[in-house]
């Protein structure tokens, strides 16, 4: 009898196998037989809708946890999910001679994370999307500063039309939350964090850099996390803060892999529909509307960086 059940798996198998190996040639090649673009789009889309999720996880966990806690999730289960890359990376690839510049780019990035966070638990969906968009705008102003990059006349008149799409959201004059501003300030944040990645690829691969950037976030975050920590109340919150991790790395392989085979020209655009995933998220979870104001100050930032972000991929293809 169990001479007779294996020889039937085998049998099984025989028969599975070449069905199984015809669907993953034909899914590949159907695959590799689309434009460029529209892979990059689909990529794109598909980190796009991860970090959309992601938001939504964090603004229900937000209820009950800190976003000192979140963010050790995001950055331990990340680092967990990336470890095997790491280790064949080994020793020699990941060490640096430039410790200092991981450093202060680590917390930049870890006080922006706060604020991020802080800013989809406290405002509405669309808003901290909207807001979070302006870390384009800043990037210019500050490549300026500490790059000393020569910004042509339609780059900065699109960057400050995007500045006023933010006035416009904030609404000067009247009632405003002042968790408004830690978006704002998490976007700068992030702004020069990128800009440090810029001054720092000359000798750091990006895979030393985002090494050091994970393991960084767990040392940060783990203190400020066993001091408040709050344990989830349920199977379902400890997924979604499990899910933090999984999806924040599932975000950052569609965007890598979306701009690596697609022109960023064609496919940048495509990150925006992140609006259109918290504006419905908001209202179909959290009841929430956005008003006339929001949607036309969200609508002139899009439009601004997205022209911004269309002009950078004209000048590095002209160059």
């Amino acid at each position: 009898m169990k001479h007779g059940r294996t020889s039937a798996q085998t049998r099984s198998l025989s028969v599975v196998q070449p069905e199984t190996r015809f669907l993953i040639e034909f899914v590949t090649s159907s695959w590799t037989r689309l434009p460029p673009n529209l892979r990059g789009i689909l990529w794109l889309l598909m980190g796009t809708l991860a970090f959309s999720v992601n938001d939504l996880f964090v603004k229900s966990l937000g209820q009950t946890m800190s976003p000192f806690q979140m963010a050790f999730f995001r950055y331990g289960i990340g680092f967990a999910l990336m470890l095997p890359f790491f280790m064949r990376m080994g020793v020699g690839e990941l060490k640096t001679s430039r410790p200092g510049i991981h450093i202060v780019r680590l917390i930049l990035a870890c006080v922006a994370q706060v604020g991020v966070y802080t800013s989809v638990v406290y405002l509405p969906l669309a808003d901290a999307t909207a807001l979070a968009f302006s870390r384009i705008l800043f990037t210019t102003v500050i490549a300026v500063i500490f790059l000393r990059e020569i910004v042509s006349g339609r780059r900065w008149s699109a960057t400050i039309a995007g500045f006023v799409g933010v006035i416009v959201m904030v609404r000067p004059g009247g009632e405003i939350d002042p968790v408004v501003f830690i978006a704002i300030g998490a976007a700068c944040t992030f702004a020069i964090a990128n800009v440090l990645i810029r001054i720092m690829s000359t000798t750091e691969p990006p895979n030393r850099i985002l090494f050091y950037y994970q393991a960084g976030g767990i040392l940060v975050f783990l203190p400020p996390t066993i001091v408040l920590w709050q344990t989830p109340p349920d199977l379902v919150s400890w997924l979604m803060a499990l899910a933090i991790g999984f999806l924040t790395t599932i975000g950052m392989i569609g965007f890598i892999r979306g701009f690596v085979v697609g022109e960023a020209s064609v496919i940048g655009p495509t990150e925006y529909i992140r609006l259109v995933f918290a504006a419905a998220f908001g209202f179909a979870i959290f009841s929430e509307v956005p008003d006339f104001w929001t949607i036309v100050g969200a609508l002139i930032i899009v439009g601004s960086t997205s022209f911004i972000a269309r002009l950078e991929a004209q000048k590095k293809k002209d160059s």
